[in-house]
C-alpha cells in the first residue's frame, strides 16, 4: 500500500488522523520531552528538537498495538515537537525570579504566558504556511529528517527492526545516563575533576565536567559550535580569568580567587559577547528573513486565488475568521495577567497606558518575531535558529518604550518597571518559540500527505500539553537548585543552574532602567563579540570551518564544567558522522548518533528533575548520598572510569547498529 495514504498499517482503511489517541500519546511524550529540555535548557543554554524522538517511540507504541498510521504517528510528534519547543521560554521567564520579582512560578501566570503567547504563535504562522512551506525553496533541515523518519516507521519488514532498533538505542541511551547520574547522586562518582592554580597574583584552573547529558547536547550541536565553545573556555581561563586576577590581587585560594574573579566579571564580558553574537546571528539572516516574509505577504493574494479554487485536503488551513478570532480571544487572559500584574503597585498611575502599550507591543512585536523566526526556522532548523538574538533584542526594545514610563513615574518604580518589561518580553518569546519550530513541523506534515488543519490544531494541543508541564517543573527546579543569576541566598550553592539567558536579559533590562551593572566590561565583551564576529565572517569567506561567534560567547559564559563535555561531544560526534559518513546509507548510519544523544539528554535530566523532588521533599540537598567527603578520591577514580567505559562502549555499540541500518 501506498506509504502517504495515512490508513493504518496492515489494517482496512480508517482514515485516522487527528484522534484522541494521538493527542493523548504526545501529550504524555510530552512530559518526558518539555522537562528534559527545560532542565537542559537551564543548565547549559541549549535546547534539543524532539521530533524524531517523539516519532520513533509513537511508532514504537502504536505499533506495539499492531495499529496506527503514518498521518497519526506526525500528529502524535507534531504534538510533542511544539510542547518540547516551548521549554525554550526558560530563556526568559526565570528573569523575574532573578530580579526578585517573582519567588517562584505561580502556576496560571506561567501558564497563562505559555498557552496564549504559544497558541498566538501558532496563529501568527498560519497565513506564512502556503508561502514559506508549500511554495517554498526554503530547506526545513529537521522537517525533511522527521518525516523520512515517520516515512520509514511506514513501512513493514525491514522497517519493524529498524524501528525496534531505534527505540533500543534511545532507551538505552536514557538508561545510561540515568545510571551514571544515580551514581553521582549518591556520591559514589564524581561529576566534576577540576584543579587549580596561582602564579604570583594570577589565578586560573582546569574543570572537566562528567555529564552524559551534555556530551550528547554536544553530538546534536555539532564540531563547529564545539570548538568555539573550547575558543571560549581558552579566552575565559586562558586570557581573561589570569589577567583580571593579576590586576587587582585578590587573597585566598588559587580556586577561590579563580572561580570568584570569573563569577563577578568574566561572565559580564561573556553576557556582553552573547548580546552582540546572538544579534548579529539574527541580523545576519536579516536580509533574507525580511526579504522571505515580504515574499510572504505578496503570495498572500495569489494563495488566497489558489485556495478559492481548491487545493483539497493538502491545501486547508483553519480559516482565517478562525485564526483572527482564536487570536482575538488569546489577548483577553494575556491582558487579564498584565493587568494583575500592575494591580495597585508602584505602576498603577499609568494602569491604561501600560496595559495599552503591552498589548500593542505583543500584537506588533509577536508578528515581527513570527515571521523572521519561522523563516530562519526554515534556513537553517529550529535547533540552530538564533532565539536567543530575538529575545535580547526584544527585551531591549521593551526596555528603552519603558524608559519613557520611568520618566513619568519616578527611579522608585525601576524594579516594578524591569519587572513589568520582563513579563511583556516573555509573552512575546512565547510566540518566537513556538513560531520558530510550528512551520518545520507543517513542512514534515506537507512531505508525508498531511492535512495543515488537522496538524494546526495539534500545534495548539501541544502548546497547552507543554504549557502545562512546564511550571511545575520549574518551580521545582528553583525550590531544589535556584538560579546563578538569582538574589543572594537563594541559590543553592554549587548545585545552581546558569540559566545564561535569563540570567543575560534580567541584567540588561535592568542597566536600562537603571540598575546598577559593570558596563565597562559588559561593553569590553560587546567588543570582543565584534571581533569574533569578524573572525567567524573571515573564516567562512576563506571557506574554512566557521566559529560561532555565540558559541565562543557561550564557552565564556558558562561554567567550564558545563562546557567541557558539550566540547567532548561535539569531537565525538563529528567522528561518527565521518564514520557513518561513508556507509551504503549515511542518513540511516548517523540515525543511532541523534537517537543515542537525544537519550542520553533524556535519561539524565528527567533524573535531574526526579532528584530535585526529592530534594525539596525531604529538605536534604543530597538525598541519596551513601558516601562522605572522604570518599572523594575514590569517586573521583569510579566517575572518571565509569565515566570513559559508558561512552566507549554506547559509541562503539551504536556503530554496528549504524552498520546494520545502513546494510
Amino acid at each position: 500500500m501506498r506509504l502517504d495514504s495515512g490508513r493504518p498499517i496492515g489494517h482496512p482503511p480508517t482514515g485516522g488522523e487527528l484522534t484522541v489517541r494521538a493527542v493523548v500519546l504526545g501529550a504524555a511524550i510530552t512530559l518526558i520531552f518539555t522537562a528534559a529540555n527545560v532542565y537542559i535548557g537551564l543548565r547549559a543554554g541549549l535546547t534539543f528538537a524532539s521530533s524524531i524522538p517523539a516519532a520513533v517511540i509513537s511508532m514504537a507504541v502504536l505499533r506495539a498495538f499492531n495499529t496506527g498510521s503514518l498521518l497519526e504517528n506526525n500528529i502524535v510528534q507534531t504534538v510533542a515537537s511544539a510542547a518540547g519547543t516551548l521549554s525554550s521560554i526558560i530563556f526568559v521567564l526565570p528573569a523575574l525570579v532573578m530580579v526578585g520579582w517573582w519567588s517562584g512560578f505561580p502556576f496560571w501566570s506561567t501558564f497563562a504566558i505559555c498557552a496564549f503567547g504559544g497558541i498566538l504563535g501558532v496563529m501568527y504562522s498560519i497565513p506564512l504556511r502556503r508561502a514559506l512551506v508549500a511554495r517554498s525553496a526554503l530547506p526545513y533541515p529537521e522537517g525533511v529528517a522527521a518525516a523520512e523518519v515517520l516515512k520509514v516507521g511506514a513501512a513493514r519488514g525491514a522497517a519493524d527492526a529498524a524501528t525496534r532498533r531505534s527505540v533500543r538505542v534511545l532507551t538505552a541511551g536514557a538508561f545510561a545516563a540515568a545510571a551514571y547520574a544515580v551514581l553521582a547522586a549518591m556520591r559514589l562518582a564524581a561529576t566534576e575533576v577540576a584543579g587549580f592554580v596561582r602564579l604570583g597574583n594570577s589565578a586560573t584552573g582546569v574543570s572537566v565536567g562528567m555529564s552524559l547529558a551534555l556530551l550528547g547536547a554536544g553530538h546534536l550541536v555539532g564540531l563547529s559550535v564545539g570548538l568555539a565553545m573550547l575558543a571560549g573556555i581558552i579566552i575565559a581561563w586562558g586570557a581573561a580569568t589570569p589577567i583580571l586576577t593579576a590586576i587587582t590581587p585578590w587573597d585566598g585560594p588559587a580556586a577561590e580567587v579563580a572561580q570568584t574573579v570569573w563569577r563577578t566579571q568574566v561572565r559580564l564580558i561573556g553576557a556582553g559577547a552573547i548580546a552582540v553574537a546572538a544579534i548579529w546571528s539574527l541580523l545576519r539572516l536579516g536580509s533574507s528573513a525580511f526579504g522571505g516574509v515580504a515574499a510572504a505577504a505578496r503570495a498572500q493574494p495569489e494563495a488566497a486565488a489558489v485556495a478559492a479554487q481548491g487545493e483539497g485536503r493538502a491545501g486547508s488551513d483553519i480559516p482565517r475568521a478562525a485564526v483572527l478570532a482564536i487570536g482575538a480571544l488569546c489577548l483577553l487572559p494575556l491582558a487579564w495577567l498584565l493587568a494583575a500584574f500592575i494591580g495597585d503597585g508602584p505602576l498603577v498611575a499609568l494602569r491604561l497606558p501600560l496595559l495599552l502599550g503591552a498589548l500593542v507591543f505583543v500584537l506588533i512585536a509577536g508578528w515581527f518575531v513570527a515571521a523572521v523566526s519561522g523563516y530562519m526556522a526554515g534556513l537553517i532548523g529550529s535547533s540552530n535558529s538564533p532565539l536567543s538574538g530575538v529575545g535580547i533584542l526584544a527585551a531591549i526594545a521593551a526596555s528603552l518604550l519603558a524608559v519613557l514610563a520611568l520618566h513619568r513615574l519616578g527611579a522608585q518604580s525601576a524594579p516594578a518597571l524591569a519587572a513589568y518589561t520582563l513579563l511583556v518580553v516573555a509573552i512575546v518569546f512565547a510566540v518566537a518559540t513556538i513560531s520558530n519550530d510550528n512551520l518545520q513541523d507543517l513542512k514534515t506534515g506537507q512531505l508525508v500527505g498531511a492535512t495543515p488543519w488537522r496538524q494546526q490544531i495539534a500545534l495548539i494541543f501541544g502548546v497547552l500539553a507543554g504549557a502545562a508541564v512546564i511550571p511545575p517543573v520549574l518551580d521545582l527546579l528553583n525550590q531544589a537548585y535556584g538560579f546563578a543569576g538569582g538574589p543572594p541566598g537563594r541559590a543553592n550553592a554549587g548545585q545552581a543552574l546558569p540559566a545564561p539567558q535569563a540570567t543575560l536579559i534580567a541584567a540588561l533590562t535592568e542597566g536600562v532602567l537603571g540598575g546598577e551593572l559593570q558596563w565597562d566590561l559588559v561593553v569590553a565583551g560587546a567588543l570582543l563579540g565584534l571581533a569574533l564576529v569578524a573572525l567567524d565572517e573571515s573564516l567562512g569567506a576563506a571557506g574554512r570551518r566557521r566559529l560561532p561567534p555565540l558559541g565562543v560567547a557561550m564557552g565564556i559564559y558558562l561554567p567550564m564544567a558545563t562546557t567541557t563535555p558539550i566540547v567532548l561531544g561535539a569531537l565525538l560526534g563529528w567522528l561518527y558522522e565521518r564514520r557513518a559518513a561513508r556507509a551504503g546509507d549515511p542518513a540511516g548510519a548517523k540515525r543511532p548518533g541523534v537517537l543515542l544523544a537525544s537519550g542520553l539528554i533524556v535519561g539524565e535530566s528527567l533524573f535531574g528533575v526526579l532528584l530535585a523532588g526529592l530534594i525539596v521533599g525531604t529538605g536534604r540537598q543530597a538525598p541519596l548520598a551513601l558516601a562522605g567527603e572522604d570518599f572523594h578520591t575514590q569517586a573521583l577514580a569510579i566517575g572518571a572510569a565509569a565515566y570513559a567505559a559508558l561512552i566507549a562502549g554506547l559509541y562503539a555499540w551504536i556503530a554496528r547498529q549504524g552498520r546494520s541500518a545502513a546494510r
